[in-house]
């Protein structure tokens, strides 16, 4: 990773982009507050989205990111099984699929065993250990090469500021998504 010196303007910054990525996660939480572990599973619209499933997804999103962050582009492998092709899974036809990606359908549901209070915790320890890592960064414009996978642009690369905007823009999508399932749920809305 590529790092410079802070100044008083990235501090600012630094503090500026953590608290809309606070905001954005209260209201995100906002939107599960009071349901139990049924409700928090339950699919209230034609989507595939729970309000469990966003708080996990969320969750996965930004410690993967924030993986990249501290370890580069070797904490997000998006490697496929021996001849698997990205045409294959994207068709819905490979013969195998990675880790990954079954790991990433189960983000978006409750699965058995899990809780409401678990899923928010794990959420809260994500959000505290991804404000630990920002606030020790030497430089919100280090960078680290995107891994490689066909939605990554070839060579590409991402400063730590264009991971924590997107962590940002993530929650902040997810929370209005959220907001729509609790309002279709019992009425309530969160924001």
């Amino acid at each position: 990773m590529t790092t410079a010196p802070t100044s008083p303007d990235t501090d600012a910054e630094r503090t500026d982009l953590l608290a809309a990525l606070a905001t954005t996660r209260a209201a995100l939480v906002r939107a599960v507050e009071g349901l139990d572990d049924e409700q928090a599973g339950e699919r209230p619209t034609v989507s595939e989205l729970c309000l469990g499933g966003l708080v996990k997804h969320v969750t996965a999103v930004e410690e993967g990111w924030l993986n990249f962050v501290t370890e580069g582009p070797s904490a997000m492998s998006f490697a496929l099984p021996e001849g698997v092709t990205w045409e294959d899974l994207a068709a819905g036809t490979a013969a195998e699929y990675p880790k990954w990606a079954i790991e990433r359908e189960k983000e978006f549901r409750m699965l058995p065993g899990e809780t409401t209070a678990g899923v928010l915790s794990a959420y809260a320890r994500v959000a505290a250990r991804s404000e630990e890592i920002i606030l020790a960064v030497p430089d919100l414009s280090a960078t680290h090469p995107l891994p490689e996978a066909p939605w990554n642009e070839p060579g590409g690369e991402w400063s730590v500021r264009r991971v924590l905007t997107h962590v940002l823009t993530e929650t902040a999508q997810h929370a209005g998504h959220a907001d729509i399932l609790r309002e279709t749920l019992d009425g309530r809305r969160a924001t």
